[in-house]
């Protein structure tokens, strides 16, 4: 099956041509192309995404990539279109899904809707590169994944530790009460006066202090609810401490503020994701959303996971920030089950 998907649900505009076979024990996509154009240019200034900014963006970049494709792809047939329905921003959504709307009308294929993070959860059974092989080979088909798998979904806006029985079959075993871990970086970053997207910016800092005597920086922030008997997540308190240390101690490094706060965020996320790993007895544990691209929480749960044997994955790094290719993953895992999602925005869609 190929599909032509689009992702339009916050500040990245993508489309991919992906071509998908196999049955929902071992699905194979093969990622022909997967263009993504970043808005943080025009939402830097802002210090966040603005919707209506975000939406005009859209609707600038979907044809010239479109565009893009049929110049680079003019043999690629397809079968489906699919598109983002939620969650994400309404004003974004509305966006592709109008846009994905006249396309499916134009070349008269069906239109599949698709859970945005659905689309990060199944990021793991995109291709990744061969370790063997030269670089630019990739596998198709991810079926070293084995259940039961315990799933950090971690991104700007969500926080979600799942139990898999199988590539369909999950259940959401606690999320974050307040801030999504994304969000904290992110808020944590405007307080260091540091530039939109905050993540990556911190992980610079972060990167700076590792080079010195305390890798992991010197400052005792909380780790919020580490230690409580659930697998619910709060950053907020976190966030608030470091807001209170850096007000009583105004000429305190960045770099230590930086790694001292990315650890504290890292061993909660880290602690309860290995905790529920070794409770349910998981195979494998599998790391996946805009977070994931954290190099220091790739490398620490990947560690964890296979001191007790369980077999780690994470998608590649184009993979982790939102991307179309992600989408075609969810939309023919759709397809499969025979599930149809409304072709409406919904800011508020779960997993």
């Amino acid at each position: 099956m190929k599909i032509l998907s689009i992702e339009t649900s916050c500040d990245e505009t993508s489309v991919a041509l992906v071509e998908a076979k196999g049955g929902l024990k071992y699905p194979e996509f093969k990622v022909i192309e997967n263009i993504v154009s970043s808005q943080i240019a025009v939402h830097r200034p802002f210090g966040g995404v603005v919707p209506n900014l975000a939406k005009r963006e859209h609707l600038k970049n979907l044809p010239k990539i479109l565009q893009k494709l049929k110049i680079k792809n003019l043999k690629f047939k397809i079968d489906a279109v699919a598109v983002t329905v939620g969650p994400g921003l309404e004003p974004a959504l509305w966006t592709g899904i109008e846009y994905a709307k006249q396309l499916s009308k134009d070349l008269n294929k069906p239109l599949i809707g698709a859970n945005h993070m659905e689309g990060h959860l199944y990021s793991n059974w995109l291709p990744r590169k061969i370790a063997a092989l030269a670089s630019t080979r990739r596998s198709a088909r991810n079926d070293g994944i084995r259940f039961p798998a315990i799933a950090l979904v971690v991104s700007g806006g969500h926080t979600i530790l799942l139990k898999m029985d199988s590539l369909t079959k999950w259940k959401n075993l606690g999320e974050t009460l307040d801030d999504a871990a994304g969000e904290a970086f992110d808020k944590v970053a405007r307080m260091l006066k540091l530039p939109y997207p905050g993540g990556p910016e911190i992980q610079k800092l972060a990167l700076r202090q590792a080079q010195g005597k305390h890798p992991k920086g010197t400052i005792k922030f909380p780790r919020p609810m580490l230690r409580d008997d659930n697998y619910k997540f709060s950053f907020s308190g976190l966030k608030t401490s470091v807001l209170y240390y850096l007000r009583d101690n105004p000429k305190a490094k960045k770099e230590d503020v930086a790694a001292s706060f990315q650890q504290a965020v890292l061993d909660v996320l880290v602690g309860k994701t290995m905790r529920a790993a070794r409770a349910y007895r998981a195979k494998s544990v599998l790391l996946c959303g805009g977070v994931s691209a954290n190099v220091a929480l790739r490398e620490s749960l990947k560690e964890s996971a296979e001191k007790y044997g369980m077999k780690f994955f994470v998608p590649e790094f184009e993979y982790n920030t939102d991307n179309a290719a992600m989408i075609a993953a969810a939309a023919y895992i759709q397809y499969l089950r025979k599930k149809k999602l409304k072709l409406e925005a919904n800011s508020n869609l779960s997993l």
